[in-house]
């Protein structure tokens, strides 16, 4: 993969700053390693596929304790 594929797959960051948890209309937190935005509030990771975020709590994985734990306070 070159590095315009990769840019290509990664989040717009201003959709970051709109994008909010389908269940919860809180904020997101990127995990960029796992592709995934997570919710402290709903304890939900909605993946990221191909730079597009799947915002479907059908979608979504469940977080673990250890995992909302240390995710950083809103």
């Amino acid at each position: 993969m070159n590095d315009t594929t990769a840019q290509l797959k990664e989040i717009d960051p201003r959709l970051l700053e709109i994008l909010v948890c389908p269940a919860t209309r809180d904020r997101l937190v990127y995990n960029r390693e796992a592709k995934e935005l997570l919710s402290r509030k709903a304890r939900l990771a909605y993946p990221v596929r191909d730079g597009i975020p799947i915002m479907l709590v059908s979608e979504a994985r469940a977080l673990g304790d250890d995992e909302v734990n240390a995710l950083p306070r809103a």
